[in-house]
């Protein structure tokens, strides 16, 4: 299913617990909150949330407190809440950065969540309930460039950080403010880090690589996935009792989000403008599967070239040339879960600069693995 909710690129998306409204970031200073009308087959704009000055970089929405968190190039933050009147009322996250903030992201309890900026820093933000107002504590060290991408670990403690200077980063950020349990060791923990809070740190590359773009956990946890600059897609899996990397090092074009459909499948899309379904083997190596775009490019077979210039001539058609076989038509910026069942992903959607958002099914995934050795 194909949307297409104005002529601004989507360079973020994403829903409400029951998917039924979407806020959108149409490449501005500006977050859009559509409606779906199932009477209409259409959208209907809700409200317009403009308090930002500069462009929102990053936006995730707590499916069970109904809270939207954004972030944006002119340093701030906002938590959003819904009023009596059905419109959404901004509240300032005191983030202390010097530079713009580039991604955000609630944790799976939504009792905090962390914004990444160039300042190489990241803001770990929760609200402090004496003062009435989010409060923001910092982690900078080692990091050394601007943080990319963030993702949290289901048990709330752990955050995955992917930065521009190749680097994978886990922080532990146990919060005795919000926490509710004491600080743990977890799977994730290995013994040559030296700094506080640092649970392990993985170079995408020894000799450069590429910078990280997005990173995502499973379900479980136990395996976290990053897609980098170079084209690649690397698995970190402790299911074991160690951590073990594998990277697969694709002929793709860079990809820029990646979300896990099962505990052992994920989609990668960016550049290619085409979602990549791959998954784990037996052996821990990253396999390519398919593409879930089957869109095929339309032509008009038997033409030639003289042919075609008649047509052009004479009914004044446009050559089509440029249109790519998929269908969307411009780099993805986004992946989200829509639909879930037994802990695998049955829908998901993904934005794109071209302005379209696609809704995907993955009924069919069984199928799709069937024969491969996972």
């Amino acid at each position: 299913m194909e949307y297409n909710l104005g002529d601004n690129p989507v360079t973020s998306h994403s829903w409400n617990a029951n998917r039924t409204q979407i806020a959108v970031i149409p490449n501005s200073n500006e977050v859009q909150i559509y409606k779906y009308e199932p009477n209409l087959s259409d959208w209907t704009l809700l409200d317009n949330l403009d308090q930002h000055g500069l462009l929102v970089t990053g936006i995730d929405w707590a499916p069970n407190t109904n809270r939207i968190v954004t972030c944006s190039a002119d340093r701030n933050a906002y938590v959003w809440t819904i009023d009596d009147k059905g419109k959404w009322k901004p509240t300032l996250v005191l983030l202390r950065i010097s530079r713009a903030a580039t991604c955000v992201k609630w944790s799976p309890n939504e009792k905090k969540f962390a914004v990444g900026s160039g300042a190489q820093l990241i803001s770990v933000c929760y609200f402090e309930v004496e003062n009435d107002w989010w409060v923001s504590k910092h982690i900078k060290k080692p990091i050394r460039s601007t943080v990319t991408a963030l993702d949290w670990h289901p048990n709330n403690m752990v955050l995955a950080t992917g930065t521009a200077d190749f680097r994978v980063r886990l922080f532990n950020v146990h919060m005795k403010e919000v926490d509710q349990c004491q600080k743990v060791k977890t799977e994730w923990d290995t013994d040559d880090t030296s700094v506080p809070n640092l649970v392990a740190e993985f170079t995408n590359s020894s000799r450069g690589g590429g910078w990280i773009h997005g990173l995502a956990f499973n379900k479980t946890g136990n395996r976290l996935c990053w897609v980098a600059h170079d084209s690649s897609i690397t698995i970190a899996d402790v299911s074991s009792g160690s951590i073990v990397v594998n990277k697969l090092k694709t002929n793709e074009l860079p990809f820029i989000s990646c979300i896990w459909v099962s505990d052992r499948a994920l989609v990668a899309a960016g550049h290619g403008c085409c979602p990549m379904l791959y998954c784990i083997d037996t052996n821990n190596k990253v396999q390519f599967v398919s593409k879930i775009d089957s869109s095929q490019k339309k032509e008009a077979a038997g033409l030639s070239a003289m042919k075609k210039f008649q047509s052009l001539d004479r009914q004044a058609r446009i050559n089509s040339d440029y249109e790519l076989d998929t269908k969307h038509q411009n780099t993805l910026t986004c992946l989200r879960v829509h639909t879930e069942s037994n802990d695998a992903v049955l829908k998901f959607t993904s934005s794109g600069l071209d302005g379209k958002i696609i809704l995907w099914e993955l009924n069919s995934l069984d199928k799709l693995l069937q024969g491969l050795k996972i």
